[in-house]
C-alpha cells in the first residue's frame, strides 16, 4: 500500500489526479504525454515505476538522483545500446512508498532487485543513486561489469546545506500542492541562463505536472541518517569498470567526492567538467562521454 506520500494515496496505487491550479505556469505547448511505464514488483513486495528502452544486450539500469524522476536520468542513456532500465526509488513517481524510516540498504535493495528481475550488467547512478549504488557494491563487488557515477553524493551522511534546504524546498512545495508553489521550487534548479528559454520552460511544465501528479515521500528525509557508506575502502573490491564524473563548482555534490570515489575504485576513469550545470550546458558531451565508456567492446 501507499503511504506517507502527500495528499490521500489513489485507490489503486496510482498517481494522484492532478489539481486544476490557475496560479501554474502558462504559455508555450502543453508537454506531451509521457511514455508509458510499467509497475514491478520486487521481490520485497515493494512496487517500483519502470520504464524500458531499447532491446537487446546489454543491459544497463540507470539510478535518479533524490526527488529525481526518469525523464532526467533518460538522457544520460540516449545513446547507450541494448536495453535500459530506468526506475523510481520508492517515493518517487509511481513507486510505493512502505513504512519508514528508509536507509541507504533499501535503496541498494531497490536498486538491486531492478537490476536482477532485468538481468543488468551494467548501471548508472546519479547522486543518490549514485551513493546506492556504491552501498551495492559494498556488498556485491562483482555484480556489474561497468558502472558509471555521475555526480555521486557524499558517501559520509554529511549533506551540503544547499541539498538539504533543495528538499525541504521540494517538499514543503509539494505539500502544497499548489504549482505556483512547486514551480517556484523547481525553477531553482534551473540555470539562470536556461530559465526565459524554451527549454527551461519544457522542463519546468514537465517537472511540475509530474510531481502534482505524483508527489514526493516525506520519508525521503530519514534516508540519511545514516552514511551512505561508512565503509568506503570496500570499494577497492570492485571487479568492474567504472567511470566517476563530477563537475567543478557544485556546491552541492563536491568534486572532491567524485575524486575520492574514483581513487578508491580501482581503475577507474575520472571525468570532471569544469562549471555545473553541464546536464543543461553540454548534453550533448556528456551523453557522448557515458555511451562511449559503456558502449566499448
Amino acid at each position: 500500500m501507499r503511504r506517507g506520500r502527500f495528499g490521500p494515496p489513489p485507490p489503486d496505487g496510482g498517481p494522484r489526479l492532478q489539481r486544476v491550479d490557475r496560479t501554474g505556469p502558462r504559455g508555450g505547448r502543453p508537454t506531451l504525454p509521457g511514455p508509458v511505464t510499467e509497475l514491478v514488483t520486487l521481490p520485497s513486495g515493494v512496487r517500483v515505476e519502470q520504464l524500458t528502452t531499447g532491446t537487446g544486450d546489454p543491459v544497463t539500469v540507470f539510478a535518479h538522483g533524490l526527488a529525481g524522476d526518469i525523464s532526467g536520468t533518460r538522457p544520460l542513456g540516449s545513446a547507450v545500446t541494448g536495453r535500459r532500465v530506468f526506475f523510481h526509488f520508492r517515493g518517487h513517481g509511481r513507486s510505493d512508498v512502505p513504512p519508514g524510516p528508509w536507509s541507504f540498504d533499501d535503496l541498494a535493495t531497490d536498486l538491486l532487485a531492478t537490476a536482477d528481475l532485468s538481468r543488468a550488467t551494467r548501471a548508472v547512478g546519479v547522486s543518490m543513486g549514485a551513493a546506492a549504488l556504491c552501498r551495492l557494491l559494498a556488498t556485491g563487488p562483482d555484480r556489474f561489469e561497468r558502472i558509471v557515477l555521475y555526480l555521486p553524493a557524499p558517501l559520509d551522511g554529511v549533506r551540503a546545506t544547499a541539498s538539504v534546504r533543495r528538499l525541504e524546498r521540494l517538499l514543503a512545495s509539494v505539500e502544497s500542492g499548489e504549482a505556483a508553489m512547486i514551480a517556484d521550487a523547481v525553477e531553482q534548479e534551473i540555470p539562470p541562463s536556461v530559465r526565459n528559454t524554451p527549454a527551461g520552460w519544457s522542463f519546468l511544465r514537465q517537472r511540475v505536472e509530474q510531481l502534482q501528479r505524483d508527489g514526493l515521500a516525506p520519508e525521503l528525509e530519514s534516508v540519511w541518517s545514516a552514511p551512505a557508506l561508512a565503509e568506503e575502502w570496500l570499494l577497492k573490491e570492485f571487479r568492474g569498470r567504472a567511470l566517476v564524473i563530477g563537475c567543478q563548482g557544485d556546491e552541492t555534490h563536491p568534486a572532491a567526492w567524485a575524486e575520492r570515489i574514483a581513487g578508491l575504485l580501482p581503475g577507474a576513469e575520472l571525468e570532471l567538467y569544469d562549471r555545473p550545470a553541464v546536464l543543461w550546458s553540454n548534453r550533448a558531451a556528456l551523453r557522448d562521454r557515458i555511451s562511449e565508456f559503456l558502449n566499448r567492446p
